[in-house]
């Protein structure tokens, strides 16, 4: 059974600003079968940016979907390798096993990157002095974000990334693809994201992605974040 930090608080009722860090590393090393673990918070706490209805369909239909959808693709797996190999490998896989192995990589990481409580708002001084010296300042690092998810056509994701040479930058991906997989135009290790799928944010603002994105700093947990970029920039 696979355990992460993240199931851990959520099967315990830990709030979220008390629960330790989620790490890139747990999330790579999950291996089939995959599990959906709980939200680390409960559904409507990020209402009325994300609202209670949204992120009940969203994990409980679609992340759920695309680990079930996994696990019935590699169900022959007999290396019984981690979602972080078959990330690195994916251009040998099948169209299915990147679209779930993404999905479920992407949701398990987006969900842990939200919070509705005000300590974990608050952007860490460390990363906001970086984000300033890369792009000018914390609100042109929005706006250029913002931008960037908009333009993204269809389905996808935006992401703030170290990139190969450690520096941040800010990147898209289409469907469920992410920026570690060796398809990636862009390569590098995440430190934030933000889903730009309909279902993601259709039920409260329509077709007006732009409103969804402006809005979702609000939920931003900027302490998981930073700790996501302390992890990636460790190595």
């Amino acid at each position: 059974m696979n355990q992460t930090i993240l199931v851990a608080a959520a099967a315990l009722g830990i709030s979220s600003a008390h629960a330790q860090p989620m790490t890139l590393q747990a999330i790579g090393k999950l291996k089939a079968p995959f599990e959906l673990a709980a939200l680390p918070y409960p559904a409507g706490s990020l209402a009325p940016t994300i609202d209670q209805k949204t992120m009940e369909i969203h994990h409980d239909k679609h992340h759920k979907a695309y680990v079930d959808n996994l696990n019935k693709l590699v169900a022959d797996n007999k290396d019984n390798v981690d979602l972080q190999t078959i990330l690195s490998k994916i251009s040998s896989k099948e169209a299915g096993v990147r679209n779930n192995a993404g999905g479920h990589w992407n949701h398990t990481f987006f969900w842990t990157l939200l919070s509705g409580e005000k300590e974990n708002q608050k952007m860490p001084e460390r990363l906001s002095k970086e984000i300033q010296s890369n792009f000018g300042s914390v609100d042109k690092f929005k706006a250029e974000f913002e931008k960037a998810a908009v333009a993204q056509f269809g389905s996808g994701w935006a992401w703030l990334i170290r990139d190969n040479n450690g520096k941040l930058a800010i990147t898209t991906t289409g469907n469920q693809d992410n920026p570690l997989m060796d398809v990636a135009a862009v390569k590098g290790r995440p430190i934030f994201t933000v889903d730009v799928w309909e279902h993601a944010y259709y039920l409260s603002y329509q077709n007006m992605r732009a409103d969804y994105l402006k809005a979702i700093w609000n939920v931003v947990n900027w302490k998981q974040v930073d700790a996501y970029d302390r992890e990636v920039s460790a190595h």
